[in-house]
């Protein structure tokens, strides 16, 4: 059900820094932001969200590439929207060379599925942390149905949480992709039984994760966010083929102050201060994933 107007509408979170700065190190040719987010409150607003943002715009998101020298990139459907991907597939039909993460729930058409993967759709998202997101529920259905089409099943969860179906992620049959380096706190260290899980997980193939999101999961309150040095780290070393960046834009419900988008980009330098590793973190690795399924 879509929001109605008046109050509801009422924006509580603040927008992105309109100023990024370029990053610190020579950006490769190619390379990619794998997560990003449009919003357009003419499509409305799903009741049970959890927060209401201003409006983010593709051409804003262009701008932000320009800044930091990206040339591709994948539209993740953001949660206020819920199920009505239309904002986001607008922009991506736009926006030659992305793609995008759609999110469904279990009973979408195979060939609703078909017009998605014509215009870019490469993955579906599972979100149990915000309210407008699909849970664990449709999971397994749902990843039945876009394995025939080459997709993956994109998940934003906590992995601390006692809560985590990790034999059912594990048996999915797609490939998944973690958010956020697992969006949990990651003051409990590396040694957390849940982040140990997901190492092996994305050691043992089959599994991708996303290193952003490295202001949601530090506890500290500006970067560089020096306790997520180890944990991107180790996920790196863990499976440094399957590791990808995304910027997070525009950073929407954030326990800390909005960081400046140049910044986060600058963090991966810190992660990864290998020439080589960087490349592969921004173009190779992402190019794989994102058009496997061509």
């Amino acid at each position: 059900m879509m929001a109605g107007t008046g109050d509801r509408y009422t924006i509580d979170i603040p927008g992105p820094d309109p100023a990024p700065h370029a990053p610190a190190f020579d950006m490769p040719a190619g390379a990619w932001d794998t997560h990003f987010h449009v919003i357009d409150r003419q499509y409305g607003y799903v009741e049970d969200r959890s927060y209401t943002p201003p409006e983010a715009t593709r051409e804003s998101l262009l701008s932000l590439h320009g800044s930091l020298g990206i040339e591709r990139g994948v539209f993740v459907q953001v949660s206020v929207h819920g199920t009505d991907n239309r904002a986001m597939l607008d922009a991506l039909r736009q926006t030659p060379g992305y793609r995008g993460v759609a999110v469904l729930d279990s009973q979408v058409a195979d060939d609703d599925l078909d017009r998605l993967h014509a215009a870019g759709v490469r993955g579906a998202r599972v979100n149990v942390l915000f309210g407008g997101g699909v849970g664990f529920e449709h999971m397994k259905q749902l990843a039945t149905k876009i394995a025939r089409l080459g997709w993956h099943m994109q998940l934003l969860v906590d992995v601390a949480s006692p809560d985590m179906p990790w034999e059912a992620i594990e048996s999915l049959p797609c490939d998944r992709v973690i958010d956020h380096m697992g969006h949990w706190d990651c003051g409990l260290g590396i040694g957390h039984p849940g982040f140990q899980r997901l190492l092996r997980l994305v050691g043992e193939g089959g599994c991708w994760v996303k290193l952003s999101g490295a202001e949601r999961i530090s506890r500290q309150p500006a970067p560089p966010f020096d306790d997520v040095t180890p944990v991107a780290q180790a996920l790196i070393a863990a499976a440094p083929d399957r590791c990808v960046w995304g910027s997070d834009w525009p950073h929407v419900k954030l326990p800390v102050a909005m960081p400046n988008d140049g910044d986060l980009l600058d963090l991966l330098a810190r992660w990864a201060p290998d020439a080589a590793q960087r490349r592969k973190i921004l173009v190779d690795n992402p190019l794989r994933l994102y058009t496997q399924a061509d």
